[in-house]
């Protein structure tokens, strides 16, 4: 059977344009490169002024992706656009794309986030007015005089005004203040609905973890009561200083506001929150208190992103997608923010050879983002880059993800890094903090199977130079973050923090809760372990062991990808720290862990609050 024509035709308007998110390939009369065309999300073409029509020669695989937003497009009508298939498939490809945009035809609801005013009150415990009033009591708090009354003043005095509920429920709930003990009453006839005690643990500081549990506890009780006003007081806080009551009210009003956030963007009946205020009573008041508050709010926002960026399905968060969701953040706070979207030729010219491998097999074309933070006013000091893993979804590529526990169906959190530095971005764009400047990368592709794709032995080159020899291709970060290490330091940064989801060895060593921290820096480690105390986020500094190096050489490149079994999270750091300058101090954070709940079936939102922390550390 004699064979068809190699070539496609496609007839174009003389003045055509080839349009992407962000960039447009402009021509009159030129031949269109195939690689630009396959590599664009979306292909738009129209006429002006009726002018001639003219012929452009593509091979056949490139059509696949042509007029994926054709028959969507606001912009002017098409007036001709004319097919003429000559190759096997081309034109069952080109008519899929018509109908492919989004897959499943899954277009998420647009639902508004919690709104909670945040409040610290001068207000006595038996005047004020709500749904809900929980009482933060330390274990020594609930002891009890011969007469079966509380010795602590404040619970005394508040169960004397709800008739004994609290002694009442002490007892029956076998309630001893410890930490994640929690007991609620309904109050008919008072001026709130219910009460409950929540354990603090030993009398003393209590860890941020624990006061965001708190706050969790009673966003749940909030849930089941369907609560719009929330109360919160202690049972002895009267030697709390100014700060150590800032710092328990923002961690308990984080644990409530994350507590009370459901993504509920994908089900179909979806539940809207109805949480209106949260007071705290009877610490005192003022504006160093509205400050906190603002705080808490602005990075929770930021959590809040980052948990919808994770949640979303990879048919719905593509890269391009993902590049329109940083592209939003810099119009927000365009006063801060700039940004730059790099597209497969960008990337080309820039020889990042290694984070292109990855994306070769993706329908789905890559994308580079950048998004700078410059304060509004003043000099910078220091310069910051945060680089996240942007993997929208990880099929393993050859080494196809396969058995038990490989989980890859929930792959779609592969960018889990990204989210947080994106969710970051957006925080640190509300307080605009004074003296750094800031630098927001993300590489992000598909990890996916085609006859394009990277293939287990194949060499690639990063654009350091150092080529790099594929043994595995499910070790494809480290591959995309090569390449944006790269970008990062010529950026001119002091300081760089990368986080990813990046090896299951992290996990077996440091569980499903705990993110592990690689770093030659001891100051940079210590900078992020001060951070994680004020955020209650756990991380663990893990060694980077340079003799295990000698399990990445290769026989004919400068390195293999992966090193074997044994200390996988390790070889992975000592792999991408041969892509950051020796001047510029680094740390790497393996989020595998802390970036899922297997419990709640979600993303957490994991970094962001440290992230924050981190760089308001680094300003002036």
């Amino acid at each position: 059977m004699a064979s068809s024509s190699a070539a496609s035709s496609l007839y174009l308007p003389s003045t055509f344009f080839v349009l992407s998110r962000r960039t447009t390939l402009k021509g009159q009369g030129r031949f269109i490169p195939p690689l630009a065309v396959r590599s664009l999300s979306s292909f738009l073409c129209y006429s002006q002024r009726n002018r001639p029509i003219q012929s452009y020669l593509l091979p056949p695989s490139p059509l696949k992706g042509l007029g994926l937003r054709l028959s969507r497009s606001r912009r002017q009508r098409v007036r001709c656009l004319n097919i003429e298939m000559g190759g096997a498939g081309a034109g069952d490809a080109l008519m899929h794309s018509f109908s492919h945009s989004p897959l499943g035809l899954t277009n998420p609801s647009e639902l508004p986030l919690p709104q909670v005013a945040l409040s610290a009150k001068d207000v006595g415990l038996t005047e004020w007015k709500g749904d809900i009033l929980a009482v933060g009591v330390f274990e020594a708090d609930v002891g009890k005089d011969e007469s079966g009354m509380f010795e602590n003043s404040t619970l005394k005095r508040l169960d004397s005004h709800v008739k004994g509920v609290l002694s009442d429920l002490t007892k029956e709930e076998e309630f001893s203040g410890k930490v994640g003990q929690s007991a609620f009453a309904r109050l008919p006839g008072f001026g709130f609905k219910r009460v409950g005690l929540i354990g603090l643990g030993k009398n003393g500081v209590v860890p941020p973890k624990v006061l965001k549990g708190f706050g969790e506890t009673l966003a749940g009780a909030s849930k089941t009561a369907q609560a719009t006003h929330l109360g919160v007081t202690f049972a002895s806080p009267e030697k709390w200083s100014t700060t150590l009551k800032l710092d328990t009210l923002s961690s308990i009003a984080a644990g409530v506001l994350l507590g009370i956030h459901e993504d509920n963007r994908f089900k179909s009946e979806a539940k809207q929150p109805i949480l209106k205020s949260l007071d705290f009573l009877g610490l005192s008041s003022g504006p160093e208190f509205d400050q906190r508050f603002k705080y808490v709010q602005q990075v929770c926002s930021g959590v809040f992103l980052t948990r919808q960026l994770v949640n979303a399905p990879a048919n719905v968060l593509t890269p391009s997608k993902l590049a329109d969701e940083a592209s939003a953040i810099a119009a927000t706070y365009s006063d801060v923010f700039t940004a730059e979207i790099l597209d497969v030729e960008q990337c080309m010219e820039l020889k990042m050879g290694s984070y292109l491998g990855v994306a070769a097999a993706s329908a789905n074309p890559p994308k580079f983002i950048h998004l700078c933070y410059k304060p509004p006013t003043g000099d910078v000091k220091t310069k910051l880059a945060i680089v996240g893993k942007g993997l929208t979804f990880d099929s393993g590529g050859y080494n196809l993800k396969t058995g038990p526990g490989c989980s890859i169906e929930l792959m779609k959190f592969d960018m889990g890094g990204s989210a947080a530095a994106l969710g970051a971005a957006k925080a640190i764009g509300q307080i605009k903090p004074p003296g750094v400047e800031v630098h927001f990368i993300v590489a992000a592709c598909e990890n996916m199977i085609s006859g394009t794709g990277m293939r287990p032995g194949d060499v690639i080159t990063a654009s350091n130079g150092k080529t790099i020899e594929v043994n595995n291709t499910d070790a494809e970060g480290r591959l995309t973050l090569a390449d944006a290490l790269v970008y990062a330091c010529k950026q001119g940064v002091d300081k760089i923090v990368d986080l990813a989801t990046l090896t299951g060895a992290c996990v077996v060593a440091l569980g499903s809760e705990i993110a592990g921290t690689f770093t030659p820096n001891d100051d940079l480690a210590e900078e992020i372990s001060k951070a994680s105390e004020v955020t209650g986020e756990k991380f663990w500094r893990m060694p980077m062991e340079e003799s295990y190096w000698e399990t990445m050489k290769s026989g004919i490149a400068d390195m293999v990808n992966t090193g074997g079994r044994a200390g996988g999270s390790i070889t992975a750091a000592l792999f991408l720290k041969q892509f950051v300058d020796d001047n510029v101090k680094w740390l790497h954070i393996d989020m595998a862990g802390p970036v899922w709940s297997d419990k709640k079936r979600c993303a957490t939102g994991f970094g962001v609050s440290t992230l924050v922390e981190w760089v308001l550390k680094n300003s002036s």
